[in-house]
């Protein structure tokens, strides 16, 4: 068997490399495919929730949640995502008593009030002057 001379040895490594760098772009590849699985998800899930608003809550909360109709009647726009899901959810179960706000709550499902918590807790709230 001849010895590996420099020159072969250069054509070896380069081989080694690019056979190294095959996995690291497949891993790359798979973390693009999977963030765009993620965002069309995030997009389709902040379309239901905005869809789900304008036909349902608009009604007394006002468009994006930001005027409601009475003074009573809150302002959803800007709420905390959590704090949104746990009143719907308290109203859904009766834990909460408002004969309006329970029959609405009531047939939602668990995606939808992520969807609409999603939704208002992404929108643009009160501010106030400093």
């Amino acid at each position: 068997m001849p010895p590996i001379t420099p020159a072969k040895r250069e054509s070896s490594d380069h081989m080694e490399t690019k056979q190294t760098a095959l996995p690291s772009n497949f891993a790359l590849a798979f973390a693009l495919c999977a963030s765009l699985v993620c965002t069309t998800n995030a997009l389709a899930s902040e379309d239901a929730g905005k869809k789900k608003a304008d036909e349902v809550c608009a009604a007394c909360h006002g468009p994006g949640g930001n005027k409601p109709i009475t003074p009573e009647t809150p302002r959803l726009a800007g709420q905390q995502y959590d704090y949104l899901v746990q009143a719907l959810n308290d109203y859904r179960m009766g834990v909460r008593n408002n004969a309006v706000m329970s029959a609405m709550a009531k047939p939602l499902t668990k995606k939808e009030i992520g969807e609409l918590a999603g939704y208002f807790s992404r929108q643009q709230g009160l501010t106030t002057k400093r």
